[in-house]
């Protein structure tokens, strides 16, 4: 909260009484279980944010721009955040948020399969044997659902975006386990407007093997295609929440589809939304939910557009508790950095709650600038501010004597 930059040397140049090497000690080497502070911030932030019909677990994925190799799950794969393919780590994260507040409880380190082939590297980054295991993003998103709901958080429903939302296992397994979710889905999700009943057609003729698989009675189309079939007086107009520039409204287009993956003996009787933005029409969300079938379109779409919070939890992570600015390698430290963030997190959700009535505007940014106020600081004298400086500089030449012995010899 102190430091003008997230890292362990701007930390030790404005802390009292603070040691670089003591710092990196404790996040990268000490073994304190980073698991049990997590499932700790999760339970605390139930106690303020759970139990409500407004709670909803969203799930969402950042990534981590990184140089080099070495970072445990770095790879060149897709990072949302850039838009394109780049050296990075991905991490699947989920909050709980009621409202116009959330707060990150809970992470998954996305490892990909050149590390899971790898068992070498991914123990030389202590990664547990038990996790070298390939397994997907929504897997990762489903173990933090079973683990939320084992740590006693209380939610009504999942939300995710379309990312998650593609893979109809995921929606089903989500489901199975009871859960009611809100996922929005690609323009090409297939939906069938009526029950396709499926079921193993008779055989016809003498020749040829008798069939085995079920197939629809209906016919499927595109969502896209669906939303661009349906009378323009269907779409209703939908006041999601205030804002800071007055209401937040939408238009949207609902309906009772058929979701049927091709193998299961039934359809799964689903909502289908379409939202559009009153101020920009082409900006489309096709959404898909097992919501009870009485749930309202005025309440789904609320559901799904308090996905803009966990979007907001991460911004605030980045700016003002460091989720992105750590300077660790290993699965360990990486873990210890997380729960670390997000305790720092739950500590200003509480003084936003507890403060909300007297200063209801109150920010993580406006938390952190009291703070970095009113902590004590180093008294920085002038020998302090060349000593500094002079320690910046020996980090600097450590720097570069090391890339220069690292370098392979010159040959004429």
């Amino acid at each position: 909260m102190q430091a003008s930059r997230k890292n362990m040397e701007r930390m030790e140049e404005v802390v009292p009484d603070c040691r670089y090497q003591s710092l990196h000690h404790f996040v990268s080497e000490s073994e304190w279980d980073p698991r049990a502070v997590l499932d700790q911030v999760a339970r605390e932030a139930d106690r303020l944010l759970g139990n409500s019909g407004n709670s909803g677990l969203l799930i969402d994925e950042t990534s981590f721009q990184k140089k080099g190799k070495e970072s445990v799950g770095v790879e060149r794969q897709w990072s949302g955040r850039l838009g394109k393919v780049e050296n990075c780590q991905v991490a699947v994260f989920a909050a709980l948020s009621q409202r116009a507040f959330s707060t990150l409880i809970d992470t998954r380190l996305y490892l990909p399969k050149p590390w899971i082939q790898k068992r070498a590297r991914c123990r030389e980054a202590g990664v547990p044997d038990s996790e070298i295991v390939l397994k997907s993003k929504a897997d990762l998103a489903f173990e933090m659902v079973v683990a939320a709901r084992q740590n006693g958080v209380r939610f009504h429903w999942v939300g995710v975006d379309g990312g998650y939302g593609k893979d109809p296992a995921f929606l089903r397994r989500l489901e199975d386990q009871g859960e009611v979710f809100v996922a929005d889905v690609h323009k090409d999700q297939q939906i069938y407007p009526e029950d396709p009943a499926p079921c193993v057609p008779e055989k016809k003729g003498s020749r040829g093997h008798k069939p085995t698989l079920p197939q629809a009675q209906s016919a499927s189309q595109r969502v896209d295609a669906w939303a661009s079939a349906q009378r323009p007086e269907l779409w209703q107009k939908i006041v999601v929440r205030p804002g800071t520039k007055g209401e937040v409204r939408v238009e949207a287009l609902h309906s009772r589809v058929w979701l049927w993956d091709g193998r299961e003996p039934k359809a799964r009787l689903w909502h289908v939304l379409v939202i559009r933005e009153i101020s920009s029409p082409e900006t489309i969300k096709y959404v898909l939910s097992n919501a009870p079938a009485e749930t309202s379109l005025r309440r789904l779409v609320q559901m799904q557009r308090q996905r803009f919070w966990i979007e907001r939890s991460f911004e605030d992570a980045k700016s003002e508790s460091g989720l992105a600015g750590y300077q660790v390698r290993g699965w360990l430290a990486w873990h210890h950095h997380m729960a670390l963030v997000m305790m720092a997190m739950l500590f200003m959700l509480e003084e936003r709650l507890l403060h909300k009535e007297t200063h209801p505007l109150l920010s993580c940014a406006d938390i952190e600038f009291l703070l970095a106020h009113f902590l004590p600081k180093r008294d920085v004298t002038h020998q302090e501010v060349v000593r500094q400086m002079e320690a910046r500089h020996k980090a600097r030449q450590n720097a570069i004597d090391s890339a220069y012995r690292r370098q392979p010899p010159h040959r004429e």
